[in-house]
């Protein structure tokens, strides 16, 4: 698993019940993206000096507006650093860069041997680094810019300004990710090896494009995870959906289900409950450490097992949709501090929310729901999501971009052939490893 998953990608399983454009979305992004509001929550105290940089709008046209400047935010930790030692970069994923750096900590542990310098950079229209400010989401015109090759590029001139400032060019570059940020960090060691000598790529489904894997994979991934624990566990869950179906058909159905989910407010839609329970079980597996950890909500130690031990002790006389609210509150109240649920009014917090653009035009990662699936079945149905992306931004996504820009099928051969100094680093349970390419 990665130190740090940016998840959230599109996932697209969907109940009979509820209308399609009600789809739960989440990442290598966070859940309820059109009920989100910017949260202010209290910064972590890190060991990383903040700089900005004045970055290019558009390396890659020549357009007046092009040479327009931003400002990217980047941050430095050079106490173990010494002139023409290496430099450790982290390419950031969608989210404020400060998220990223205060759960990365492998980075921290390895800098004293390599008396390494760490730069953590942020993604552009993420965070502090928007090119347009408060209009940089304003519209299609401004978002334009948000794509990978722009990022990338963006690392790429700020790695090497960094050098030159430091006067340091011959310091050796790796760069580091996690999940989509794992994704940009292989991306860069293929577009630009002549800046990076290698780079660890941790989480990141890079073949979940196209038809290169199942599009089952992450979901039966999943599911297995919680298999794995208890078939009992798996089973519930499996039973939650189609109780919680049939309860949304009764009357009164909002009011016993907000009483059920001991919601704050009344619910307005049993799809909200539905992607709360969802986004519980999908994030739990994603961030399945054996340790405490604090990354997405604070969550105990292999919290997939303990989410299965409460199922099994609750008896078997209650509902399954009962035991699935029972284990999916332990996400989001492992440590005890809230009285009642805010289930249709979830804040980002991370600053997630441009994630829902890229999966709208270059982004395009298919997922589906197999019958061995703890989640409905379902399948993928491309002209329905393209609409869905249409009417939201006026764009229509370009599904086989990525492998066309990046490499598809053949990524993995011609990776192995050649080598390329990339780890691919993925934990047997992580639900993304099977979207990931092996060590080259």
């Amino acid at each position: 698993m990665a130190p740090c998953l940016s998840f959230f990608f599109l996932f697209l399983c969907s109940f009979s019940a509820i209308p399609a454009n009600s789809l739960p979305t989440f990442f290598p992004g966070a859940a309820y993206q059109s009920l989100i509001k910017q949260a202010k929550i209290s910064k972590p105290k890190l060991p990383f000096k903040t700089h900005y940089f004045p970055q290019t709008l558009d390396h890659f046209t020549f357009q007046p507006k092009s040479s327009k400047l931003f400002y990217q935010k980047y941050l430095i930790n050079s106490d173990y650093w010494r002139k023409g030692a290496p430099i450790f970069v982290y390419t950031g994923n969608e989210g404020n860069i400060e998220w990223f750096a205060a759960n990365t900590g492998f980075m921290l542990d390895i800098a004293p041997k390599f008396k390494a310098l760490l730069v953590f950079i942020e993604h552009r229209f993420y965070g502090k680094s928007m090119p347009f400010g408060k209009d940089s989401y304003q519209s299609a015109k401004t978002l334009g810019y948000l794509n990978s090759q722009q990022a990338l590029a963006d690392f790429a001139v700020l790695i090497t300004s960094l050098k030159q400032n430091l006067s340091s060019e011959a310091s050796p570059v790796v760069v580091f990710g996690g999940s989509y940020g794992g994704m940009l960090a292989a991306w860069f060691r293929l577009k630009y090896p002549h800046i990076a000598i290698g780079a660890l790529a941790s989480s990141a489904p890079i073949l979940q494009f196209d038809k290169l894997i199942p599009w089952s994979s992450f979901y039966d991934a999943v599911s297995q995870d919680f298999k794995d624990v208890s078939l009992n566990c798996y089973q519930v869950i499996k039973g939650s959906w189609a109780e919680l179906e049939a309860m949304s058909t009764q009357k009164q159905a909002l009011a016993e289900l907000s009483k059920t989910f001991r919601t704050c407010k009344s619910l307005h839609s049993t799809a909200s409950a539905r992607d709360w329970l969802w986004t519980a079980f999908v994030y739990t597996a994603m961030v399945n450490y054996p340790t405490k950890a604090d990354f997405m909500k604070p969550l105990p130690a292999y919290p997939v097992q303990k989410m299965c031990k409460i199922i099994d002790k609750i008896p078997s006389r209650a509902t399954k949709l009962s035991r699935a609210f029972a284990a999916a509150s332990l996400y989001y109240n492992y440590s005890r501090s809230e009285n009642c649920f805010k289930i249709e009014h979830e804040v980002d917090g991370h600053g997630l929310h441009g994630w829902d653009w890229q999966t709208c035009t270059e982004m395009v990662m298919p997922m589906t729901c197999s019958k061995e699936s703890m989640f409905p079945p379902s399948g993928f149905d491309y002209e329905e999501f393209a609409e869905q992306c249409r009417m939201k931004y006026g764009v229509s996504p370009r599904p086989h971009w990525i492998t066309t820009e990046f490499g598809g099928e053949r990524i993995q051969k011609v990776l192995k052939r050649f080598g390329s100094n990339i780890i691919f680093s993925n934990g047997m349970q992580d639900p993304w490893s099977r979207g990931g390419s092996s060590p080259c």
